[in-house]
């Protein structure tokens, strides 16, 4: 009974999000963005994913979460009972600050272990998991679901653990998954917004988009999630004037369909193949 109600659940979600976003995408941009069908290239690959990660990759990613709370209780910093009673708050210093402090330092924190973390999966052997992601040749909001679960639980790990290795009250991330989710989401979103002079200062739809083109001077740039800063700091910043990305995809092959994806990643290691940069 249960179960049915969690898919129900998703499934109203998704209801509900493609009537927001088909306002966005097809009514307030509407001759200002990229044309395509609603029923694009890939869209039911993306349905797939949307029930895929939401019922069984969410999940293993909160069950894999024992992992830095077991390293805490094995290190003694805190006691199993405090995660048995749900009584964990964090630890240390960095846990007695404001709420807000808080969650300023853990934005910025996972934004930069998130930013690395991308770089590394557009490198040798990690490539091919998160090139599952960047295979949505007509790119929009429901795009941004189609993740490798491999790719999906190494993000979520490099974000999570250290913060809370640090001490850091969890709360204050778990009570902003769905805002930080939301805006996950619209930076796929088919809109070339760009939030003018905050075109510096946060991620907007153009900003990500770009790191999707297949554009041989968009190739691995625009890494970051929320702050631009992090690739301008480091190197990858690429946006723009007056020009928004078109061409989306990879240039390898990869399946259709959602069970070909899944093990698409695993074969193109054994047959030891190298990512294919644009002409």
């Amino acid at each position: 009974m249960n179960s049915d109600k969690t898919f129900l659940s998703v499934l109203i979600t998704l209801v509900i999000l493609s009537a927001i976003f088909f306002v966005i995408e097809r009514i307030v941009s509407r001759g200002r963005n990229r044309v395509q069908p609603v029923i694009r290239r890939g869209w039911f690959t993306d349905v797939v994913y949307w029930f895929t990660t939401v019922l069984l990759t969410k999940p293993l990613v909160r069950v894999m979460l024992i992992l830095p709370a077991g390293i805490l209780i094995l290190a003694q910093i805190v006691p199993a009972e405090t995660f048995k009673l749900g009584a964990y708050a964090g630890y240390g210093p960095l846990s007695h600050q404001p709420v807000w402090l808080q969650a300023v330092q853990i934005y910025l924190l996972g934004d930069f272990f998130s930013y690395w973390t991308h770089r590394l999966f557009h490198r040798g052997r990690w490539w091919p998991f998160h090139a599952v992601h960047h295979s949505s040749e007509d790119l929009d909001w429901l795009g941004s679901l189609r993740v490798h679960p491999v790719n999906d639980l190494v993000n979520k790990l490099s974000q999570v653990t250290p913060v809370l290795l640090m001490g850091y009250n969890p709360t204050v991330t778990l009570t902003s998954a769905p805002i930080l989710t939301f805006y996950a989401i619209l930076l796929h979103a088919n809109v070339n917004w760009d939030f003018g002079p905050l075109r510096h200062v946060i991620a907007t739809p153009v900003f990500h988009r770009w790191h999707h083109s297949k554009d041989r001077e968009a190739w691995d740039k625009n890494f970051a999630g929320l702050f631009p800063f992090w690739d301008m700091l480091f190197g990858t910043f690429y946006m723009p004037k007056d020009r928004y990305p078109e061409n989306f995809g990879i240039c390898e092959s990869m399946p259709k369909g959602w069970l070909g994806q899944m093990w698409e990643p695993f074969a193109w290691i054994l047959r030891r193949g190298k990512k294919v940069n644009p002409l």
